[in-house]
Order: C-alpha cells, then sequence, then structure tokens
C-alpha cells in the first residue's frame, strides 16, 4: 500500500498534538454545556475517535454519512445523504467533526440540512482544510491544519476506500 504514497505530509505525531490543541479550545468554548458531537462517517472516524477521547466537557456522540465522491479524486457534485441522525439536536450544542472540507459542498449541505433541526448552536471542527478549493460559503470554527490542493489519504482518508488505516496523512502519488 504504501508505495502509493509520495511522501507524509502529516506524521502521526503532528496530528495527536493538534487534536490536543482542539480538544483544549473546544474544552474552554464550551465549559458549563454539553454538546452533541457528530461524526461524519467515514472518513473523520480517527479523528473523531481521538477527539473525543481528550474532551473533558460532556460529550454524546452521534454519526451522519453524506457521499459527494464516487470512488474517484473529484467530487460528483451531488450530495447524498447515507446516514441520518438517530438524536434529536434540536436546542443542543452540536459540533461536526469532518475530515477535510475543500470544496465545501458536502458541508455546506449539512450545515443546511443541520439548521433545520433547530439546534442551540452549530460548529464545525475539520482536520484539514483547503480553503482555496472553495466552491460554498462554510466556515470552519475549528481547524486542524490548512493544506495545498493535493489528494490526500491516511487517518480516515481514502482513495477506492484504501488507505483510511494509515496513521498519518499522506499525498497519494498520481499515475502518470
Amino acid at each position: 500500500m504504501e508505495h502509493r504514497i509520495e511522501r507524509v505530509l502529516l506524521s502521526e505525531e503532528q496530528i495527536q498534538k493538534r487534536i490536543g490543541e482542539l480538544a483544549q479550545q473546544i474544552n474552554e468554548d464550551y465549559k458549563g454545556k454539553s454538546i452533541v458531537m457528530i461524526g461524519i462517517l467515514r472518513g473523520a472516524v480517527m479523528f473523531f475517535t481521538d477527539l473525543a477521547k481528550k474532551l473533558t466537557v460532556p460529550v454524546k456522540m452521534d454519526f451522519m454519512a453524506v457521499s459527494s465522491y464516487a470512488g474517484g479524486m473529484r467530487t460528483s457534485g451531488v450530495v447524498r445523504l447515507v446516514h441520518d441522525l438517530a438524536e434529536n439536536i434540536e436546542g443542543k450544542d452540536v459540533l461536526i467533526v469532518e475530515d477535510i472540507v475543500d470544496s465545501g459542498l458536502t458541508l455546506s449541505y449539512l450545515v443546511n440540512n443541520l439548521t433545520l433541526r433547530k439546534p442551540n448552536s452549530l460548529k464545525i471542527c475539520c482536520l484539514l482544510d483547503k480553503p482555496y478549493q472553495r466552491t460554498r460559503d462554510v466556515h470552519t470554527d475549528y481547524v486542524g491544519f490548512e493544506i495545498a490542493n493535493e489528494f490526500v489519504i491516511g487517518y480516515g482518508l481514502d482513495y477506492k476506500d484504501y488507505y483510511r488505516n494509515l496513521p498519518y496523512v499522506g499525498v497519494l502519488k498520481v499515475d502518470e
């Protein structure tokens, strides 16, 4: 598998250090409150789990699955809701946990969908942000790392459903 990796972009140590910093900020921001963390399947699972373990505020966990990729390297442009929440979020403080924000298409869909459910607050935490790729106006509240326009895999991110289990984020070699 690793022969397809051009280079390691973020080491396991860098990722864990940054997650600790994000958790500290979230703990401060939500002090005295409880939150509903919504993990976006499947890519955010590793990040979601490691972040949740470092939070000290009361947390309920739920998941959504949406798709805008058809197994390739580019978005299809259409977002499908694959799995919805079990938790009622009306009147609750909600934190969406996403692996990567690039075009903003998926996140824009999620924010619109969840806002209709009348949460008390709705914030976004992403591990990776590609702000120069935005085609939709979305605001991320907590960002692990801002990265360039490269196709990355590992630590939950995939290519054709492979590479999610790598403990680091790497850049995938593009076939010539």
